[in-house]
């Protein structure tokens, strides 16, 4: 018989495990008005999410790095009866926020519906159990329900994820849910009531292809907030440089500085914005989203290839191949652009000789 993972073989825990220290010392502290069936209060759930000094002095690490206002808001939606909607590009941490929002309010952030083109309707309402209905009929044994309607039950938060690319038709399921809280199940001449503390949270980009506009009907029915991008280069260097602390601890450390986060961020920036940033020079965006989820990624191989084929250091030729790869993904137009931003931009920083040769010797 198998043994089941302990939780220290996990790749990656969910954030109501990874941080019950933080999320028990928070609800031990505090004091202030909780919405029905909320863990913490809202000033707790903000305080979770952007970090801070108890008066205990437990430290609460950031989750999120960015404008406190937008976090305010965020929570302060949840405690209503409208649902909430994430919206931006790629890579502006959507469900790290929806996931850490779930583990403070709920105390769980499991209920998650994975939106996809081929995502059901069942996903948002309820399915079968195809065998006890045959042999029973439509009971409510039979009935299998989806992560919404568990939420809806419970009283507690749901996550719907990349919720445009769920086609239209099925996306409007949640309108009846959301306007009038309640599910019917009109198979069993009943209904599903949604108890105190259920809202949904959703996210959804602007940027990918294949993406479902949402009804009128359904955009009135959540309060949307735009998540943006990093305003400054050094707030995505922190960003980058926690994530990949985190990510990299079954890595020796190989992040002497901050200096290779740095470049890499830099030309994410630059290529994003279609400037240097000295705003002298011109410069082509390649198809790629260049988001700060994807400089981590850059980085994160970087520090594996240190660790297992270099000295542990971090250097120009280890993050060069993740580079290329982040943004080169169409091998024709994106190539060009990054062939030319090498040529007019990096090539003629002198403090990055290495990292020129680096990606040059890539091809």
């Amino acid at each position: 018989m198998s043994e089941s993972p302990s939780p220290t073989m996990v790749l990656r825990a969910h954030a109501e495990d990874e941080y019950a220290a933080e999320l028990a010392a928070l609800a031990a502290s505090d004091d202030r008005p909780r919405p029905p069936r909320w863990r913490l209060s809202p000033w707790a759930v903000t305080t979770y999410l952007l970090g801070g000094t108890l008066d205990d002095g437990t430290e609460i690490t950031p989750k999120y790095l960015g404008s406190r206002r937008l976090m305010e808001v965020a929570v302060a939606s949840l405690a209503t009866d409208r649902a909430l909607l994430l919206l931006g590009v790629p890579g502006t941490a959507k469900t790290w926020v929806s996931e850490h929002l779930a583990a403070a309010v709920s105390g769980s952030s499991t209920l998650v519906v994975q939106g996809t083109a081929g995502t059901p309707e069942e996903s948002l309402r309820y399915g079968w159990n195809y065998a006890r209905l045959l042999a029973e009929g439509p009971t409510r044994g039979a009935l299998v329900p989806s992560p919404v309607m568990r939420a809806m039950e419970m009283g507690t938060l749901v996550r719907i994820e990349e919720l445009t690319r769920i086609p239209a038709d099925v996306q409007d399921a949640l309108i009846t849910i959301l306007s009038e809280k309640h599910l019917p199940i009109p198979e069993l001449d009943s209904e599903v009531q949604a108890q105190q503390g259920f809202n949904v949270i959703a996210t959804a980009n602007n940027r990918d292809k294949g993406v479902n506009d949402l009804s009128s009907a359904l955009k009135r029915r959540f309060n949307t907030l735009v998540l943006p991008l990093p305003d400054t280069l050094a707030q995505e260097v922190e960003i980058v440089r926690t994530r990949v602390d985190s990510l990299g601890r079954s890595l020796p450390p190989g992040l002497e500085s901050l200096a290779e986060i740095e470049r890499v961020v830099t030309i994410f920036r630059e290529l994003r914005s279609g400037v240097t940033a000295d705003q002298r020079t011109t410069v082509k965006s390649p198809s790629a989203t260049l988001s700060t989820a994807e400089a981590i990624s850059v980085m994160t191989n970087g520090l594996s290839l240190a660790a297992h084929f270099g000295d542990g250091v971090v250097r120009a030729d280890d993050v060069a191949a993740g580079l290329v790869g982040a943004v080169v993904k169409d091998p024709v137009q994106d190539r060009i652009v990054w062939h030319e931003y090498l040529e007019t931009v990096v090539k003629d920083r002198t403090e990055w000789t290495d990292l020129y040769r680096a990606c040059r010797e890539l091809g």
